[in-house]
């Protein structure tokens, strides 16, 4: 299919590259490539939108927000098949995602009810006396939301939503491997209403995309991506940056835990989509005295996943995303092989598709366990005493979410006060989000929180109104 950039509330025609699907190579797409002239088209109608969007009545776009809900539930079909096509996710995770997207528009829309402020009393001593502080929150200004291919919907949601909600021009730079779902809410949000210079999606090459976020018109940056390119950008940025960069997420197995459950739970949470979420199983740790026992309920969880078509319903492991992701997922297993540790489980690769890998032991400074692997391998470690599994689980650059599992709530309250993530999930795997939670990590894992209000206030500045008495 051929689509058009979308700048400002029209349709602009570029020369388009092609889209291939990563499962078999065939072309899906010839999506626009943005240039210099279209991005600056961009920033100025972004940076002229400002006083009409602040202006905007706010039931009105609360309408909005709800009328883009539904349009994504109309072409509900249409976004699924985009997804399956160019990111090769599994058709029943591609649902779900469609499903959280409407869902994140109306958790904007609802979160309008209480959003605007707070009355601080400041009339604490003689001196301020009879004085009055209002505190209102304004949008900060223009926006660029940079998201990536395996959540092309719903974490472009993640920013637009927002962005509209406060009232704040964004302009959305989609995945090159995945970048059909954002233009065609883009094409929902026309319908739906949105302002010209609300919002535009400009596809383009990443160092005409750096030259846009850095641009001093752009007052935030909202990017989910690699760390490296993650931290780059905010070096050079000029307003606020918000940073959801991903992570080598680890799941504790504690000696009182319910093996059937977090067996049931860690392998899908280690293998669906191929490991391409910021938040799949990549460490589980384990307490030696159910060691064994708990191994062995998760590798029959494991061979149960279903591999290959992402189209098929029954698919849960998934092609990756390109050849580059093939290669380093394999050059990483196997050099986690060479330094000493050891493979439970590994099956066959055929293509772009690998089946999931589970490797034992492997020792502490390989990329396997140390780096974010996106890919569909996991990595099995025990510990003795649970500091010495805490302090594991925190032994890494990165910071995202953990999960726990226990019955004992005492171990949940230490972990909780020990663990250095942005989220701990308990009895549940680290890759359970909700899009209403405050959602982000500390450390490489990145800068701020995500999650539908908690972004409303990133893209918004408070202003006190400070009234002296008569």
């Amino acid at each position: 299919m051929k689509r058009d950039l979308f700048i400002a509330g029209r349709w602009v025609e570029a020369a388009a590259a092609a889209v291939r699907s990563p499962f078999d190579g065939q072309v899906v797409a010839e999506v626009p490539q943005a240039q210099a002239a279209h991005l600056e088209e961009a920033l100025s109608s972004a940076e002229g939108a400002r006083e009409a969007l602040q202006a905007q009545p706010t039931g009105q776009r609360q309408a909005i927000l709800e009328s883009i809900a539904q349009g994504i539930s109309r072409r509900s079909s249409e976004l699924i098949s985009a997804i399956i096509q160019e990111a090769g996710k599994p058709r029943t995770l591609a649902e779900g995602e469609v499903a959280r997207a409407v869902q994140t528009f109306r958790l904007a829309a609802s979160a309008l009810n209480a959003f605007g402020g707070e009355v601080v009393p400041v009339d604490l001593d003689a001196r301020s006396a009879g004085y009055r502080c209002e505190v209102r929150r304004f949008p900060a200004g223009v926006i660029v939301g940079i998201s990536p291919f395996n959540f092309p919907l719903n974490l472009a949601a993640h920013k637009v939503a927002p962005a509209l909600a406060v009232g704040a021009p964004i302009i959305l730079k989609p995945p090159p491997q995945a970048p059909s779902a954002a233009l065609i809410l883009a094409g929902i949000a026309l319908e739906a209403g949105a302002l010209p210079g609300a919002f535009s999606v400009v596809p383009c090459a990443a160092p005409l995309a750096e030259k846009m976020a850095t641009d001093p018109r752009v007052r935030v940056l909202s990017f989910t991506g690699s760390a490296r390119v993650g931290w780059h950008l905010r070096s050079l940025a000029r307003g606020r940056v918000v940073l959801e960069l991903g992570g080598n997420a680890a799941a504790v197995v504690c000696a009182d835990a319910d093996l059937d459950r977090a067996a049931e739970k860690i392998a899908p949470a280690a293998y669906a989509y191929a490991g391409q979420v910021c938040i799949s199983v990549q460490r589980i740790l384990v307490h030696t005295s159910v060691r064994e026992a708990f191994l062995e309920r998760l590798l029959a969880r494991i061979r149960q996943l279903v591999v290959g078509d992402p189209d098929r319903r029954e698919t849960v492991v998934g092609p990756l995303i390109d050849d580059a992701s093939v290669e380093r997922v394999e050059r990483w297993v196997e050099a986690g092989l060479r330094a000493g540790g050891t493979c439970a489980l590994r099956g066959a690769r055929a293509g772009r598709v690998i089946d999931p890998i589970l490797l034992c032991d492997v020792p502490a400074g390989q990329e396997v366990i140390d780096q974010e692997i996106f890919g569909p391998v996991a990595v099995v470690e025990s510990f003795g005493e649970l500091g010495e599994g805490l302090r594991r689980v925190n032994a890494s650059r990165y910071g995202l979410q953990a999960g726990l599992f226990t019955r004992d709530l005492n171990i949940v309250r230490r972990a909780h006060e020990a663990l250095e993530v942005g989220g701990l999930i308990v009895n549940d795997s680290p890759m359970f989000r909700s899009d209403a939670m405050p959602y982000g990590g500390v450390k490489d894992s990145g800068l701020g929180r995500e999650g539908v209000r908690y972004a409303m206030e990133d893209f918004t500045e408070p202003r006190a109104l400070v009234v002296a008495p008569p």
